[in-house]
């Protein structure tokens, strides 16, 4: 004769729960966390655990998700369980309160209305938090790779841009090139065609700066080893318009200094500071140009005496197209030094900028000796 067992009332009780708890977690699992999951876990408690009403409170977004018939005063309840992170039953009321945490971290907020157990609350408060973690760890996935396939877009635009600007830009200065060499022309002539060449010449470095940070974002870099001395000299020597009535100082700790980089980016990094250097400069007064090795790395800086740049723009002002007030009055498009910390970060280093109007400012930018991974 077959033998029928039968579970103690507690027992089929506690069973029961076990199974709904396996149902939310396997409805949980199939939620699209693309959308904000707390409406949905919300409905799923109300409905699998049958409880009077369920209110969760997600604290990184700021907001209630309710399912049920709530009493007024519920945000302030809610938030009230999340900011003193009280975790009670209270039998009168019917009412649970529990702490959503991930590794500790108090993360929002659960309320209950209705009949569970402790074990049951605290689980349902586990797979909540567990699924607010996935959605937005997944949310910052998703942001990191639009911002990606963006920044990649843009340079995309940039790089056509440049290149397409290049066509007419040389055939305007070969044009402005054969009008000065006609002669005849009268001074209201000359001038106009002087200026034609100059803005020519403008748009065409403005176009080589674009290219490079089109350069810099594909990571594209040829290294080889560049005596420090003689790119300096290239540098100064590109720069006469810009230091025109300026001393310059060039200040090295050995006459033999070389670094493993890519020579045309490393000189298009020196050449802003150098520029930013030229245009800020006190009447009268140096730029003064140091490099020196320290510990493996080669520590390059550019001094000037001139007005100085805000303590809070000190960071920003390496952004792309960030101009500080006290630049705001020099001819420039704000992308320059932007492309500074590019180049200096393609090579594993960094640049700074120390500023005050007592010791004026001094651009400053820090690479490896020698690339990981390369020979000496």
């Amino acid at each position: 004769m077959a033998r029928h067992h039968t579970l103690p009332a507690g027992a089929q009780a506690n069973s029961t729960e076990a199974e709904k708890v396996c149902e939310l977690v396997q409805s949980a699992g199939q939620l699209n966390l693309k959308n904000k999951p707390g409406p949905q876990m919300a409905r799923l408690i109300h409905s699998i655990f049958g409880v009077e009403a369920v209110a969760i409170f997600d604290g990184d977004l700021n907001e209630i998700y309710e399912s049920g018939s709530w009493f007024p005063g519920l945000e302030d309840t809610i938030r009230s369980i999340f900011i003193f992170e009280t975790v009670r039953d209270d039998p009168e009321t019917g009412l649970v309160r529990r702490v959503l945490r991930v590794r500790d971290l108090p993360i929002g907020a659960m309320l209950l209305r209705g009949e569970t157990s402790d074990l049951a609350a605290t689980n349902i408060a586990s797979l909540v938090s567990i699924t607010f973690d996935r959605y937005h760890a997944l949310a910052s996935e998703l942001r990191m790779e639009e911002a990606r396939k963006t920044e990649e877009l843009r340079t995309t635009v940039l790089d056509s841009l440049a290149h397409a600007y290049k066509t007419p830009l040389t055939a305007i200065q070969a044009a402005s090139s054969g009008l000065q060499e006609m002669g005849h022309l009268t001074p209201a002539q000359s001038g106009l065609v002087a200026l034609i060449s100059e803005q020519a010449e403008l748009l065409n470095r403005l176009t080589n700066r674009l290219l490079r940070t089109a350069r810099l974002e594909k990571q594209s870099l040829h290294s080889e080893p560049v005596a420090i001395a003689p790119l300096i000299e290239d540098v100064v020597a590109g720069a006469q318009e810009q230091l025109a009535g300026i001393a310059v100082e060039v200040v090295l700790a050995s006459d033999d200094l070389i670094i493993v980089a890519d020579r045309s980016l490393l000189q298009t990094m020196l050449a802003q500071f150098v520029d930013n250097a030229g245009k800020f400069a006190a009447s009268g007064s140096a730029v003064t140009i140091r490099a020196a090795d320290l510990c493996g790395e080669v520590l390059f800086s550019v001094h000037n005496l001139g007005p100085a740049i805000p303590a809070e723009d000190h960071e920003r002002i390496f952004e792309r197209f960030f101009r500080s007030a006290p630049q705001h009055h020099a001819p420039g498009t704000g992308i320059g030094l932007s492309v500074a910390r590019r180049a200096a970060q393609a090579h594993g280093g960094r640049v700074w900028v120390t500023s005050d109007e007592i010791h004026g400012t001094t651009f400053f930018a820090s690479l490896p000796a020698m690339p990981s991974g390369s020979q000496p």
